[in-house]
Formats: C-alpha cells, sequence, structure tokens
C-alpha cells in the first residue's frame, strides 16, 4: 500500500484523519510549532515557504514533515551549505501523546502541552518547551534551550547554547555545555530535585525552594561563588571553591560543576512570604529572578 504523500511548495493547511503516534519535523530556517491537543485529528498548516517543497508524509501512525535531502539521520552533517537557502513556517497541532522529534537548522521551535517523548536536534535557532510531561532530550550547537512547566525528565547538551529551566519540577536535569550559561529555577511542589549541571566556561544559577531536601556539591575551578543558604558550607579563597551540605531530609540531589564560570544559589522564600521581604546576609535575594542579562553575571 502506497502511504499518503504530499509536495507542499506554497502555503497549505492539512488534516489527517487516521492516528497520529509519532511526529518528525525537519526544517531548515523559520520556524516549527508543535502543539498537543486532547481532542480532534492532528493539523498541519504551512503558513509560509522560500525553496524547495516541503515532503509531507502519514504512514503506521507517523506523520513526517521534511525536506527530501534532510534524512532522519545525521541530517546535521548531510545537508551541503549551498543548500540551505530555504525557509518554512511550520505549525502542527497534534495528539498529547504523541512522541515528537524535531531536526532544525537556523530554525526556532516551540512544543508545548505534549505528553509523549520529545527530542530536539539542531544547530542555531532557539527551542522553547512549555508544559510537557514526557521525558525530554535536546542537542544543540548553539541554540539555546528555554523549558517552562516541564514535568518530565530533561537532557540538554550544548556546545554554547544557554538553558533557562523555569518552575522546573521534573524528576531529573542533566545537563552539560562546554560555554553556554545554565539558570535552573526549581518549583516548589513535586518531588525532591534531581540536578547534575557541567560547564567549562559558562555561569550556573540554581534557584531552589525553601525549605528545600536535596545534597548539594557545586564546584568551581577559577570562578565566584554565592550561597543564599545558611545551612551549606562554602569552602576554599583562593583558585577551587565549593558548596556543600545538606538541606532538609537531603533525598534530593544538587551536582554544579564548572571550571572558570560563577555559581550561584538562590532561595525562593517560603509560601506565602512577601518575596520582597526576603534576603541572605552578603548573597542575593531569595526572590532575584535567574536571568541571562550582564548585570545578573556580575552577582555571580
Amino acid at each position: 500500500m502506497t502511504e499518503p504523500t504530499w509536495a507542499v511548495a506554497e502555503p497549505r493547511k492539512l488534516t489527517f484523519e487516521d492516528p497520529v503516534t509519532a511526529l518528525s519535523v525537519r526544517i531548515v530556517n523559520g520556524t516549527v510549532n508543535v502543539v498537543g491537543v486532547e481532542e480532534g485529528p492532528a493539523r498541519l498548516e504551512v503558513s509560509g515557504i522560500e525553496g524547495p517543497p516541503l515532503t509531507v508524509s502519514h504512514r503506521d501512525g507517523t506523520l513526517t514533515v521534511a525536506y527530501g535531502d534532510l534524512p532522519r539521520h545525521d541530517f546535521l552533517k548531510r545537508l551541503d551549505p549551498e543548500n540551505r537557502q530555504r525557509s518554512a513556517v511550520v505549525s502542527l497541532a497534534v495528539p498529547a501523546g504523541t512522541s515528537v522529534e524535531v531536526g532544525v537548522i537556523g530554525a526556532g521551535a516551540v512544543v508545548s502541552g505534549i505528553r509523549g517523548r520529545t527530542t530536539v536536534r539542531g544547530i542555531s535557532g532557539d527551542t522553547t518547551l512549555v508544559g510537557l510531561s514526557g521525558a525530554v532530550r535536546a542537542d544543540t550547537v548553539s541554540g539555546s534551550l528555554e523549558a517552562q512547566g516541564v514535568t518530565g525528565s530533561l537532557r540538554f547538551h550544548s556546545v554554547s547554547g544557554n538553558l533557562t529551566v523555569v518552575d522546573g519540577s521534573g524528576s531529573s536535569v542533566r545537563a552539560d555545555s562546554v560555554n553556554g550559561d545554565m539558570v535552573v529555577d526549581v518549583a516548589p511542589a513535586g518531588k525532591p530535585a534531581d540536578i547534575t549541571l557541567t560547564t567549562v566556561s559558562g555561569g550556573v544559577a540554581i534557584r531552589l525552594p525553601h525549605p528545600a531536601d536535596a545534597t548539594v556539591e557545586a564546584n568551581t575551578a577559577s570562578g565566584s561563588l554565592s550561597n543564599a543558604f545558611e545551612g551549606l558550607r562554602v569552602s576554599g579563597q583562593w583558585g577551587a571553591k565549593r558548596i556543600t551540605g545538606r538541606l532538609g531530609t537531603g533525598d534530593g540531589r544538587l551536582r554544579a560543576t564548572t571550571v572558570s564560570g560563577a555559581i550561584a544559589l538562590l532561595r525562593r522564600p517560603p509560601a506565602g512570604q512577601d518575596p520582597h521581604g526576603a534576603e541572605t546576609d552578603g548573597a542575593p535575594p531569595a526572590d532575584t529572578p535567574p536571568t541571562h542579562t550582564p548585570a545578573d553575571k556580575k552577582v555571580l
């Protein structure tokens, strides 16, 4: 049986009445938007396209939207640079339980409301993940990742892309980078955090709820330290410095390592307390929102 296939060379909308359980999108430049829905069939809208047409296929529950010369495996290495003069704006609504795989070169990606596994691979172009409850894996070269309200496990690998986690309540966060900055804001509710962050020259900022339950070990070879928790020990004055200790029951785990970057441990105010009144002597305000602005890097 021949699989349904469409060549999309101009703005177009498609609806897929047959079930969709997996989605694969691979584009160059432009934007990919994927949203999980609880009812209705999967839908695709290509609102803008330049260059060669996109190939759309639907077979055995897998919906694929990609360029014909962009293979699924090793696609980041296989595209001739001379053939990158193309762009597409692609929006998809798929069942929330769908497994999603997005590959982008120079394109931005937004994925929200997905309960299935989500995988994002890219060279440049930023990625935003909102309200995902399945496992997440993201690999980028220079693209940054922002994850908000992600409750599944998160894995992030990058050369120079930044990581920002807002209201994180997932089972674990594992991230490594060469010189990308990492900011992780842990939500008060949920199980104790299991966080491991590693970078060479990037800065690390982590905001934990108060009270928190975690065993902490943070190390920097030549960067500065900032600690808002009285129960943790700061050691080392010249060169290598460490923050160690246990918060609460110590059930969670926090490991942060950087060679030349700075590390800041920030504290959320207790629930119901005025966030503007919570500070620790010599440390940043407990409610200081971690961001990647130059001013906040000075705090680190």
